[in-house]
């Protein structure tokens, strides 16, 4: 029986976390890995490839780092879990709230989905309304009911959990105006990643930190949301999962110069170990608490393993490495060349048109064509085939500081053999050369 035969038998999909799955990676790459380090990850069998998956994007300093491992150990040795609140989880707390300006009090939990539904709990309780808004573009806030019933993996979920879940188009704030007005009085708030490799201001995309100081960042889309949740009295929700501690070390929330009532992080804030938070306004969520005498309580979140030492501890370890090797620039920095190395590459070869590097250097994406010129999923399959074939394991693109000069040029060499092949698919049809089923979308209806 092989590895992933052995993962089917034993865990549903494969593994936990879909993203992880079968049907998102061609056939030739790695059914299972046994260890990372840096920019690298190894599968049973020794073999050696650069990532660029980093954990599903939760490790932005890089595999096995011995700082923070070394912290994460002295935290375990302080007993780990504790029967009342730790001093770990209070300095973690502290710190937090003195590095995100939003933030007055902080919830910490072990996955993203809990945060991002506490802030509509949060919200509806705040607000006494029912209604949250969230844009099509952005495919994932949560596994609960309120969010996945609004995709089409709807079974299992009744039909009323997410009646109260509306969806606007990004970037345009008519799309949002016109559920504000249809429903007038009735939103509790809005949720959205500040950005994807689309962003509420593209005039500075390719400028780390220029945004602040931007001539239209009064107008950019966040802004413009602030202030039309602000005009509602609705509560303003950034989920920052993949942007902080990415776009700019006080979160992209400081990047674009807005100020959420409620923001969510996880992913990125502690190198790979599981740590979420959920920040905010302290008149937001301080209804979470237990000190208002004859108050109505709001059950937030109860977690038992939410303030686990040994994760805290290595988030506030992260943290300080962040801020002291400036690993934030390095992400622009080391981004910018591989966009232009890539694309330049592509050019070359006269495919610029079918496949391209686009996206904050910070956060690259790369875009995959047919022939025709429409997105393909069968073209993306081949590219990271290809990729695989030549060391490089490039699901999408997730920067870590691990990854350095001699990591850039061996992904440049590998992708120049790969458009190679690109091209050829492109004029000989990829039948020819596509060796795997194509790679499937996550939030599809059917097997």
């Amino acid at each position: 029986m092989n590895y992933s035969e052995r993962l089917h038998k034993v865990i549903p999909g494969g593994a936990h976390t879909y993203s992880r799955g079968d049907d998102q990676f061609p056939k030739n790459a790695p059914q299972i890995l046994e260890k990372g380090e840096g920019a690298y990850v190894w599968d049973p069998e020794g073999e050696k490839y650069l990532d660029y998956g980093m954990g599903l994007r939760s490790v932005n300093i890089g595999y096995a780092n011995k700082e923070i491992l070394d912290q994460m150990y002295a935290e375990g040795l302080k007993g780990n879990n504790l029967t009342r609140a730790s001093v770990t989880e209070l300095e973690a707390a502290e710190l937090l709230v003195s590095h995100i300006d939003s933030i007055d009090m902080v919830k910490f939990a072990k996955h993203g989905s809990s945060v991002t539904s506490a802030a509509i709990k949060l919200a509806r309780a705040y607000t006494n309304r029912k209604y949250i808004c969230v844009p099509y573009e952005q495919p994932f806030f949560s596994f609960d009911d309120w969010f996945i019933g609004t995709t089409p993996l709807t079974r299992g979920i009744p039909e009323e959990h997410n009646n109260y879940t509306l969806k606007f188009h990004y970037n345009d704030i008519g799309s949002l105006e016109k559920l504000f007005e249809d429903y007038n009085g009735q939103i509790a708030g809005v949720m959205l990643e500040p950005a994807t490799s689309q962003g509420p201001c593209n005039n500075c995309i390719q400028k780390e930190g220029d945004c602040r100081n931007c001539d239209n960042n009064q107008n950019n889309f966040l802004k413009q949301i602030q202030n039309l949740c602000k005009k509602n009295k609705s509560v303003f929700i950034l989920d920052e999962m993949i942007t902080g501690f990415r776009w700019h070390i006080k979160g992209a929330q400081y990047f674009y110069g807005v100020e959420p009532d409620l923001c969510t992080f996880g992913k990125a804030m502690a190198n790979g170990f599981a740590v979420a938070a959920l920040g905010g306004k302290r008149e937001i969520m301080s209804i979470g608490g237990i000190l208002e005498e004859g108050a109505e309580r709001v059950f937030l979140t109860s977690t038992t393993h939410g303030a686990e030492m040994s994760g805290l501890g290595a988030f506030i370890k992260t943290l300080e490495i962040l801020k002291r090797d400036k690993v934030v620039e390095h992400f622009w920095s080391y981004g910018k060349k591989l966009i232009d190395g890539m694309n330049a590459i592509s050019e070359k070869l006269g495919i610029k048109d079918s496949f391209y590097v686009e996206g904050y250097p910070c956060s690259p994406n790369y875009i995959t064509k047919n022939i025709n010129k429409e997105v393909s999923l069968e073209f993306r399959t081949l590219f990271a085939q290809e990729m695989i074939e030549n060391g490089v394991i490039m699901p999408y693109i997730s920067l870590s500081f691990a990854h350095k000069e001699d990591e850039l040029s061996l992904t440049l060499n590998a992708v120049q053999k790969s458009l190679e092949v690109y091209k050829l698919a492109l004029n000989e049809g990829i039948e020819k050369h596509l060796k795997s089923p194509s790679i499937k979308p996550v939030f599809r209806k059917y097997n």
